[in-house]
């Protein structure tokens, strides 16, 4: 189960990669949604500092306003004490008394700082506070401010307001600590006073802008989600219309065309397109007609011509029978024309092949056929021609039998093929033919080191008439079809003809047949690059 689970996810990351890769919509929209959401977050961390600092602004503004209030209305009851009195801690405790009790009423916290030395800890000066507060709930450097200035100003700061129990904090909150000064008249002695007000209004704010932008965020997030999809739909859907209708014209059907709606871009993109595919499909069944018609031609023209060159060749055969008597030039002209009549006859023969193959029309003869066998037949049948060039052909074959599901006549056909044009191109050099197979496919290789293929050649060499060098003799007597019907042939067998060389360095032809019909072809036993040619780039 854990494997399948581990399995699985890899398969989904492919997939989902796969999805990413072809959805341009896709793409789209969450580009746009991550582009966005950076955007409303910056946006939102902007207005949330501006609200924060715009709050606390105000509330410093109100503390500040407040416990000055507090302290003027202190001094005020200090200075309506009568001249009597001249007691400095009743008179401290009296304004320390009225500043708690409007403290409790008002919500904020009081530390009244007795006499001491400067620099000195509030808990070293005798000082009276709200109970449960925390003296550390007054920062020293405030403190501090108020021993080096000696003036009766009003100073504030941050802090944390903490109370605590039994010497253990019990709660904390932000909060804004106001210091201000108040002086005894018993003994001109001055006072500090401090006011800690918390920031929980201005929390609770903070939490439900907070709040707010995330709430309009999420649904501007999802409202841009939204018409970003909508929009990329409408522009990606008739694309999408014209990619399917643009595969089903490539599998032939020239029918097909895209709904124009309306007159925008879109629109006229149908129309080019639309137009487009008609003038295709009017140019392939011109090509079609024209090709219908060559191959028809080409056909007719065959068979119309064997009669008379039947006739020919019989008054051919005759002259030439009688040869023996006639003078040197006649004798000559007659041997011309017979051999001229057999290439005549053969290259009938071949265009009547290849229009079979255009008609479709060529069917296969299978059976199991060792390809050593069919070689060595090549081989002894050509002989002649390779002594009439001064040229070796070799044959390795491995001792046991190469078999594979072929027509023998048109694999004897390919290698005839092959070897010949070999012969014709290896200038009296040796040729290695090659056979190999394994479980899945057999192989003929022809290797000459001739004249070789130019860089691009070795893909023309398989059409038509194509010769690499128009002025060169064909030896041979070849009709310039030979490489053209093996291919043919090859396909016919669903396997590969391939060819490789280089100038002046030779050339390989490789056959690879797969050892059963119908089987797909995935590798060759050969190589299409020879050993030696190998070396000799290394």
């Amino acid at each position: 189960m854990a494997e399948r689970a581990g399995r699985s996810v890899p398969e989904t990351l492919r997939r989902g990669l796969t999805f990413w890769r072809r959805s341009i919509q896709a793409r789209v929209v969450v580009s746009t949604v991550l582009l966005s959401t950076v955007v409303v977050l910056a946006v939102g961390w902007f207005l949330l500092r501006q609200v924060q600092q715009g709050l606390l602004d105000h509330r410093v503004d109100t503390v500040v306003r407040e416990a000055g209030t507090e302290n003027q209305a202190a001094q005020e009851r200090l200075a309506a004490v009568p001249g009597t009195d001249t007691d400095a801690n009743a008179q401290a405790n009296t304004v320390v008394n009225s500043i708690f009790t409007s403290g409790e009423a008002r919500g904020f916290s009081v530390v009244m700082a007795g006499p001491g030395a400067p620099h000195t800890s509030l808990a070293e000066r005798g000082t009276k506070l709200t109970p449960q507060l925390d003296l550390a709930s007054v920062p020293q450097s405030l403190v501090d401010h108020f021993d080096e200035s000696g003036s009766p100003t009003i100073a504030w700061t941050y802090t944390t307001i903490r109370f605590s129990s039994r010497g253990e904090v019990t709660s904390s909150t932000p909060g804004i600590v106001v210091g201000s000064t108040v002086t005894i008249p018993a003994d001109g002695s001055s006072r500090t006073v401090y006011y800690l007000f918390p920031l929980d209004d201005v929390q609770q704010t903070l939490a439900l802008v907070e709040r707010a932008l995330l709430t309009a965020g999420a649904l501007l997030l999802l409202l841009i989600a939204a018409l970003t999809w909508l929009l990329t739909r409408q522009i990606v859907t008739p694309i999408r219309l014209a990619r399917r209708v643009a595969e089903r014209l490539a599998a032939g059907q020239l029918q097909e065309r895209l709904r124009v709606v309306g007159e925008d871009d879109l629109a006229r993109l149908a129309i080019s397109f639309n137009q487009m595919a008609t003038n295709l499909q009017r140019q392939i069944r011109q090509l079609e007609e024209l090709s219908r018609v060559q191959r028809r031609f080409v056909s007719d023209v065959s068979h119309e011509l064997r009669t008379p060159l039947t006739t020919v060749r019989l008054a051919g055969s005759v002259l030439h029978e009688a040869r023996v008597g006639f003078d040197p030039p006649t004798r000559r002209a007659a041997e011309l024309l017979q051999t001229e009549l057999d290439r005549f006859e053969t290259l009938l023969v071949d265009l009547l092949e290849i229009s079979r193959f255009d008609a479709g029309a060529a069917a296969l003869d299978l059976d199991d056929v060792n390809l050593t066998d069919v070689v060595r037949r090549v081989v002894d049948s050509t002989r002649a021609l390779a002594e009439q060039r001064s040229t070796e052909v070799v044959v390795r074959a491995p001792e046991s039998p190469c078999v594979a599901q072929a027509d023998v006549r048109r694999l004897e056909r390919i290698v005839r093929n092959l070897v010949t044009n070999a012969i014709d191109h290896a200038e009296s050099k040796q040729i290695v033919i090659t056979v190999a197979a394994d479980e899945q496919a057999a192989a003929i290789a022809v290797r000459d080191h001739g004249v070789g293929l130019a860089v691009g050649e070795s893909a023309m060499v398989f059409n038509r008439f194509w010769r690499a060098d128009p002025a060169r003799a064909r030896t041979s007597g070849g009709t310039g079809l030979g490489l053209a019907i093996a291919m043919e042939d090859t396909h016919l067998h669903g396997g590969w003809l391939q060819a490789w060389g280089k100038p002046n360095e030779g050339a390989q032809f490789r056959l690879t047949l797969p050892r059963h019909a119908r089987h797909p072809l995935r590798h060759s036993p050969l190589a299409l690059v020879p050993e030696d040619a190998a070396e000799v780039v290394a």
